[in-house]
Order: structure tokens, then sequence, then C-alpha cells
């Protein structure tokens, strides 16, 4: 009896262990299945489509000194009278300030008047001196021609040979002499700009804009020397009409894709919500090179101007090398090239499939596609897939059923 207990015992366990191993094998089994299925990627995709695409050039520079002149100055003493201030309209010549000179400004003017009076003279003997030159070339010539041509002499005559040599050297002297005023003039004129260097009344050099201008009345300007600088202190600049013009730095790469007249946009720094047009006008294709680093300066002329833009103000530019509308559009970031090929992967029916495609223009996030795609194909821009963590090794210290889903997951692009 006791048996048949035992027998009854050991074959109902059996059945317990039978139905456990079996109800472990159709979980191992259904896992696989359901892994299975989630390994197969998920595609992130995105449809072709048409539309405008732009390709240009980013570089950043800043604003020249341009269409501005500046008054300065070489006299020394004390601010007497400012007869403009920022913002005033000037012409040519109008006072900006005037000075009540110290000793050694003084000096300087009185100098420079007796340097301009000195140039005057000299001008004025030098004219006198070829009036008599005039007078003797022509007299020469009238001998030679009442003498040795009216008596018919021949060119080998000794006569004839003397006279001509007289009259050409007279005309040579007179030429010389008209060489020589040229001169004197021209150092009249400069010390006469040296003694308005020198001057107490500062006047505008131009028609012209006030800017710039930082002095006021009792304020000290130049400095005490021996009266022999030659520096000049700027006093005032006067903007005159015209566009402002920024230069930038173009690349390596980007400097052969540039030409002049190409149209491009600005921002400036300093006024970010405001966007300028202008054109390259001018490219420097010698470049500067500079810790190993080669740039090509371009010069961009604005179309149009506005009082806040200063010179050496920064400035970014996109300028514009082509633009196309209505053509197809992928995201710069699906296109692959391989060996010279662009290729692009594409949905088809749940498969990924690799196209050849023909690019063209490309922006920073557009590329054009000529060829390989129509308008609403599915390109691939990444997948998402379950890593299959059951095929761990022991080593990498993970369990056979992953460690959650968040670090289950990864994309691939």
């Amino acid at each position: 009896m006791h048996m048949n207990i035992m027998k009854r015992i050991f074959k109902g366990r059996k059945k317990f262990i039978v139905i456990g191993i079996l109800i472990i094998l159709l979980g191992l089994t259904g896992w696989r299945i359901f892994a299975g299925k989630d390994k197969n990627p998920q595609f992130q995709t995105t449809p072709v489509g048409k539309g405008m695409i732009i390709s240009s050039v980013s570089a950043s520079g800043q604003f020249l000194s341009v269409n501005v002149m500046s008054a300065t100055t070489k006299a020394s003493g004390i601010i007497k009278k400012v007869y403009v201030k920022d913002s005033d309209q000037v012409k040519k010549g109008d006072k900006i300030l005037e000075i009540d000179l110290d000793l050694q400004g003084k000096q300087k003017n009185a100098s420079a008047w007796v340097s301009y009076l000195s140039a005057k003279n000299s001008l004025a003997s030098a004219q006198a001196a070829l009036y008599s030159s005039d007078a003797q070339m022509w007299a020469a010539h009238q001998t030679f021609m009442n003498d040795a041509v009216s008596r018919s002499l021949a060119p080998e005559d000794p006569t004839y040979i003397q006279q001509n040599d007289n009259w050409l050297a007279a005309e040579a002297k007179y030429k010389n002499q008209q060489q020589a005023i040229a001169q004197f003039k021209a150092n009249v004129n400069n010390n006469w700009l040296n003694y308005i260097q020198t001057s107490p009344i500062i006047t505008a050099p131009t028609n012209g804009v006030v800017t710039s201008l930082v002095f006021a009345e009792g304020m000290s300007i130049g400095t005490l020397d021996t009266g022999n600088t030659t520096s000049n202190q700027k006093v005032v600049t006067i903007k005159t009409e015209g566009m402002p013009i920024v230069s930038v730095n173009l690349s390596e790469i980007d400097v052969s894709r540039v030409e002049t007249g190409k149209k491009a946009t600005l921002i400036l720094d300093s006024i970010p919500e405001k966007t300028f047009t202008g054109k390259v006008v001018g490219i420097d294709r010698i470049g500067q090179t500079n810790s190993g680093v080669t740039q090509y300066p371009a010069i961009i002329q604005l179309d149009s101007s506005a009082d806040q833009i200063l010179p050496n103000m920064a400035a970014t530019a996109n300028i514009i090398l082509e633009r196309k509308d209505n053509v197809l559009l992928v995201p710069s970031s699906v296109v692959q090239n391989r060996d010279g090929q662009g290729y692009v992967e594409t949905l088809v029916d749940g498969q990924s499939q690799s196209v050849p495609v023909e690019t063209g223009l490309f922006s920073d996030t557009q590329t054009e596609i000529i060829s390989g795609l129509k308008e609403g194909d599915l390109v691939i821009k990444g997948t998402t897939s379950l890593i299959d963590s059951s095929s761990r090794s022991p080593s990498s210290g993970g369990s056979p059923f992953g460690g959650g889903v968040g670090g289950m997951i990864k994309m691939a692009h």
C-alpha cells in the first residue's frame, strides 16, 4: 500500500515537470518570435518634393571706412570756438572750429606762411625766366630762317648747322623751363596746404554730414613740441554721399565659386533685425595667409545705407551663387557619395533600395535632384531597430532579456 502511494506521487510530480518544461519552451519560442519581429527596422522617411533652392556662400567681415573724409590739423592750442555739431550739413570751406594757438602753434603757422611766400616768389622768378626763354627761342628761330634757310644753305654747311643748333637749344631750354614752372606750381600748392594745416581756423574739406566731432570749447588740441612734427590730428569726419562697403573673407573652397556681380544679403551684428542687400564688386584672388590659413577678401557694396552703419562694424554676408524654382528637393543628409556617384536610400514596398541619383544645386539643408527620383518617392532619413540583447556574451554583463526598453532602441543614419 505504501508503495502504491509513492508511485502515485511520483507520477503526479512527473506531470508537473513536463508541463513546466512545455510552458518554458513555449515562452522562449514566443519571445524569440516577438524579438525577431521587433528587430525588423522601422524606417524614418520623407517624401521627395518640389520647391525653390538657393545656393549661397556665407562669409564674415567688417565695414570699411568709405565715403568719409577727415578734417585734420597740425595746430596746437585751446579750442576757442566750435561752429558745428554732429549730423550738421556742411559745404566745402565751412568753418568747423577755431583754435587759440599756443607758442609752438604760432611758430609753425608763421613758418608755414614764410615757406608759402618763398614758393610763390620762386614761381614768379621761374615764370619770368620762361618769358626770356620764349623770346630767345623765337629769336634763334628767326635767325635760322632769315640766314641759313633764305640763303639755301646745304644741311652740311657750318652756318646752317650752327644756326639750326642754336634754335633747337633755345627750344629745349624753353620746354625745360615749362617743366620747372609745373614743379614750382606744385611746390606753391604744397606749401599752401601745409599753411592751412597749421592755421587756427579748421574748415570742412568737402560737402557732407559732420560725424565723430569730439572737441568742445576750452579743450586743448595738439601737443607741445619743437615745431618739427609732421603728424596730423583728426578733428572731425565728414560723411559724403555713397553706399557702404563691406569686406568679407572667402575660404579656399568658396573663392572659385564667387564672381563679381553676384547678389548678396547682409546682416549686421549691431542691427540684427534688418537685412541689407548688395553685390560683389571685387575679389582679391591672391589672398592673405595667416597661421597656415589662406583667406580671399571680397568687396561687397550695399544697395542702400543707414545711419546706424559705422566703419569697422561686423557683418555676415550670404553671397547668392544660383537660384532655381520648382525643382526636386531632398534633405542634403540623405545623399551619399560612393566613388563620385550619388546615392539615396528609398523605401519601396517596405524595403530599402539604394538608388543612384544625379544632383544639382545644394544649400545647407537641401539638395536638388536632377534625375533618379520623382516627386512623392519616399527617401529614408534613418532607421529605428531593436538591438538583439540575447546575442550578448556573458562577459558583457547583460541578461538574456535585455536591460529595459530605454536601452534597446538605437538610431542608425
